[in-house]
């Protein structure tokens, strides 16, 4: 009896040491509990073959080539697309403007309203994706992060506060008012104001997201809204000391996102900061790649990480700077750009910054033939449409980083 009652035991109890077997099993090994990871920003896939990178290229060039046609051809007054290009030809040709009202639209105001849009586009989609390497977060984002605040807010400051550097502003608004119809003079200090404000807002976001070490998604952003609502709060206070109504009126549609002020003159400095950029990007795509996977395997590679972000937070925030000298802050391409084009390429910056550049011009063309062709007789501001598109996709992004633990 005392032999059965003992195997029963010894059946019940399990093989010896197996009773912490569970215990083992469900705890996570030494070393291995979950916390945050150095990982790259944003979803990624397998890299496409480089023939099929190119075909992807090549296709979204085509695709930029429509849309900017329908860009120029529809409007208020509808002109067809071989008027549109004939009228471009005669004038790269050097041919005088003819009589008519084409080419004066086509020329003067649709071109050079389009060629903005694929610029600012651009921008954006490089800003975007070089913010995100430099953090380590899919949720940045010019707009989201306060960099446009604080571009916005230096850019109000130069025009109400009436900077001797605005003389020849008046054509954006109209008489009295200020904006983009500047040329490279007033133009540029516009931009370097708009910088100054782009560098000041990015540092202070940075400093308060670096607190207790660490980049989180739900502190960056927090940060980044703070700071942007602190910044916009002064740039309403100075809206309302504008000098006049028009003044005032058209100062607020701007900060909204308005490419109506589009002008020869206006193209001056987008055409030679984004190009720039992008060479400078792209020729540390390399750097870049190292960098979101973390500080200590980029320096293990031999990249200087101190001064690439060094030179990160002087290269967004030109560019941010310019972009709202010229097209007011428009939320949320940068922050939808380089999700999709890591979606279609993988996350190898050496594919990636040209075509979310490519991308963001495609986005943001047809983002503004929607704005002027919407409703009748009235435009949308174009930071109103990216809002509507990007909002749900942040939303989507905060929940899918939320539901891993990141």
């Amino acid at each position: 009896m005392r032999r059965l009652v003992a195997g029963r035991a010894r059946t019940d109890a399990g093989p010896a040491g197996t009773g912490a077997g569970p215990a083992r099993t469900d705890a996570s090994p030494a070393g291995t509990a979950p916390g945050p990871t150095d990982k790259p920003p944003g979803p990624t896939r397998t890299p496409p073959s480089p023939a099929h990178t190119l075909w992807i290229a090549v296709g979204l060039l085509l695709a930029l080539f429509v849309a900017l046609t329908a860009a120029v051809s529809l409007g208020a007054t509808d002109i067809a697309p071989g008027e549109v290009w004939s009228v471009v030809f005669r004038r790269l040709g050097g041919e005088p403007p003819r009589p008519g009202t084409d080419d004066l639209i086509v020329w003067q105001l649709r071109v050079p309203r389009a060629l903005l849009a694929a610029l600012v586009g651009a921008g954006l989609g490089l800003v975007g994706t070089a913010t995100q390497a430099l953090v380590r977060n899919p949720l940045a984002d010019p707009y989201l992060l306060g960099i446009s605040n604080g571009a916005s807010l230096g850019a109000v400051a130069a025009i109400v506060l009436g900077a001797g550097v605005m003389a020849g502003m008046d054509g954006v608004f109209g008489a009295g008012g200020a904006g983009g119809a500047f040329g490279l003079g007033g133009g540029l200090g516009l931009s370097l104001a708009a910088f100054a404000g782009a560098l000041t807002a990015f540092a202070l976001v940075w400093t308060l997201a670096r607190r207790g070490g660490g980049f989180a998604p739900l502190r960056l952003v927090l940060a980044g809204v703070g700071i942007g609502q602190f910044l916009a709060g002064f740039t309403s206070y100075l809206v309302l000391q504008a000098g006049d109504e028009q003044q005032t009126r058209g100062v607020l549609f701007w900060l909204m996102g308005s490419l109506g002020g589009a002008t020869w003159g206006t193209l001056a400095l987008p055409v030679l900061a984004v190009p720039a950029g992008l060479l400078a990007l792209q020729a540390r795509a390399r750097a870049l790649n190292a960098l979101t996977m973390g500080d200590e395997t980029a320096a293990s590679v031999g990249v200087d990480v101190v001064r690439l972000r060094r030179l990160l937070f002087v290269v967004t925030s030109l560019l941010t700077g310019v972009l709202v000298a010229v097209s007011g802050a428009i939320a949320f391409v940068g922050l939808m750009v380089p999700h999709l084009c890591r979606l279609i390429v993988g996350g190898d910056h050496r594919r990636l910054l040209p075509l979310a550049a490519l991308t963001g011009a495609l986005l943001l063309v047809v983002v503004d033939i929607v704005c002027r062709t919407a409703m009748d007789g009235q435009e949308l501001p174009v930071g109103v449409v990216t809002a509507l598109i990007g909002a749900p996709v942040l939303l989507y992004v905060l929940d899918r980083r939320l539901g891993v633990g990141a």
